[in-house]
């Protein structure tokens, strides 16, 4: 037997066993989703609820399904200027038993005022939040991340999740959104590592690769959102 020298977590998440939320239960998931988006502190005065949730694909971790969501919106951000395009994000994670219905809903959200459709050179669109965390020996640790995000370029078939280079979480894309469960911000193994999500054609070509954070990631660098 040869030791891992890296014995980093990998494929963490229950796969994807329902694909995106519709019907009754999309109503039901909706309705927390917008409880979430009142709730948010910093929300601009006025800001309009979303009507139209747009849901990802489920995954399960820990014994809870996370369900994500965005929606578009409009808010004022500065008294007395137009107002501009936003987006909000989050999930709502539940419990799910095997023989029943779900149970204790409970819905995230925040906003940005960054969105796909003012830029059109993404290749995708990444949402994230933590959602636990791994630690191994001596110290090293790791952010157990939500990613969520959707395909803006044509012939996507699956997204990876890699870290350290190794894949971590694999997901197809389900139209163009997809969901991954994947550590994050690995410490304690050398230079720290961090996630990147890959985008690949059914044969297996590399169309895109993006990063969590809006710079090369290092102690200043932050989530995109």
């Amino acid at each position: 037997m040869t030791l891992d020298p890296k014995p980093i977590p990998r494929f963490l998440a229950d796969a994807c066993r329902y694909g995106i939320p519709d019907g009754r239960f999309a109503a039901k998931l909706s309705e927390s989703f917008v409880e979430a988006c009142a709730a948010i502190d910093d929300l601009p005065p006025g800001t309009a609820m979303p009507t139209e949730i747009y849901w990802y694909p489920e995954r399960t971790f820990s014994g809870r399904t996370y369900s994500p969501a965005t929606a578009y919106g409009e808010a004022v951000m500065e008294s007395g200027s137009e107002p501009v395009r936003i987006e909000f994000f989050g999930y709502v994670s539940y419990l799910q038993p095997e023989d029943g219905d779900p149970h204790d809903f409970t819905p995230t959200a925040d906003f940005t005022d960054v969105t796909a459709l003012d830029n059109p050179d993404w290749k995708v669109d990444l949402n994230d939040e933590v959602i636990g965390e791994w630690n191994g020996e001596h110290g090293r640790h790791a952010d157990i991340t939500l990613v969520w995000g959707r395909t803006l370029i044509e012939a996507a078939y699956a997204v990876s999740a890699e870290i350290a280079e190794l894949t971590v979480d694999q997901d197809p894309v389900f139209g163009d959104r997809f969901t991954l469960v994947a550590p994050d911000a690995l410490k304690k193994y050398g230079d720290d590592a961090f996630l990147e999500v890959k985008v690949w054609t059914e044969r297996g070509k590399e169309l895109a690769t993006e990063s969590l954070y809006e710079e090369s990631p290092s102690e200043d660098a932050t989530p995109k959102s």
